[in-house]
């Protein structure tokens, strides 16, 4: 199932203006060539001055006998033959298909499009979360996407608030030739270790939770960011003023600093 955006009309289409052409058949044969350049000459602007508009598509691959459903979003302008960066964006809470359209929307899709990102939000396989068994699928699913897409450096982002930052560190860390960086917003590392938190110590770390959130998140967020600094990683620990669990802070217009991290990376993630 696809779903595309549609792209906006210009003024009067090109079948008006045809249309407007064909009205003309009683004029002189001169003026009627005339009027056809006209048309063939709107047709070409019209194409040229519509925007591109990019696309979201639901996907279903199976890994290892398992069914995996996906949203992949494409910048505006896509062009198959380009290589562009790449997020896998996980969602939080139960992680299903409604979690991955409300991370997509509040968090991704209208900056990636705009700055040329593809992004690719899985659901949790059978309802089991990407820090539990539901990791399963990983690295298989990133090498069919990596062969479906160009990605600059076969490389991704990944990201994800809550359940998703949990799960975001934990695949990391997993299959940490993957990945760029990784950000949870909230997020930790799960079921942390020294090996766990120094695999993913070549990638840049983001980290961002509420101020007035609550359990764990706070002390745990904080340890994590300081190990990786300890060992030169570029590791941010940010609390958001006046903010709960879910943070508006990174949402909307405001998830330009979830992308500000992202191109961060280009200068390195070592200090």
């Amino acid at each position: 199932m696809s779903t595309r955006t549609e792209p906006y009309g210009l003024g009067r289409s090109v079948g008006a203006v045809v249309a407007g052409f064909m009205a003309t058949a009683q004029l002189s044969t001169s003026s009627r060539y005339w009027m056809l350049a006209v048309a063939a000459t709107a047709a070409v602007l019209l194409s040229a001055t519509r925007p591109l508009h990019a696309e979201q598509f639901e996907k279903t691959k199976t890994v290892g006998g398992t069914a995996v459903h996906y949203k992949v979003v494409l910048p505006n302008g896509y062009d198959p033959a380009t290589a562009y960066p790449a997020i896998l964006a996980l969602g939080g809470g139960p992680q299903t298909m409604n979690t991955v359209d409300g991370v997509l929307s509040r968090n991704f899709r209208a900056e990636a499009e705009k700055r040329g990102y593809i992004v690719v939000a899985p659901a949790a396989p059978d309802g089991q979360l990407f820090f539990e068994d539901g990791a399963r699928i990983f690295p298989e699913f990133l090498k069919m996407i990596l062969a479906d897409y160009k990605i600059q450096d076969n490389k991704f982002h990944i990201a994800g608030p809550s359940n998703g930052g949990i799960a975001s560190m934990h695949v990391a860390a997993a299959n940490p030739q993957y990945f760029l960086s990784v950000t949870a917003f909230p997020g930790y590392m799960w079921r942390p270790s020294a090996a766990k938190l120094q695999a993913i110590s070549n990638m840049c770390v983001f980290m961002y939770v509420g101020e007035l959130d609550q359990y764990r998140w706070h002390d745990e967020m904080k340890a994590e960011a300081e190990f990786l600094r300890a060992r030169g990683t570029v590791a941010r620990y940010t609390v958001e003023k006046g903010q709960p669990h879910r943070l508006e802070t990174l949402a909307g217009t405001n998830a330009v600093r979830l992308f500000d991290g992202f191109e961060e990376t280009k200068k390195g993630c070592s200090k």
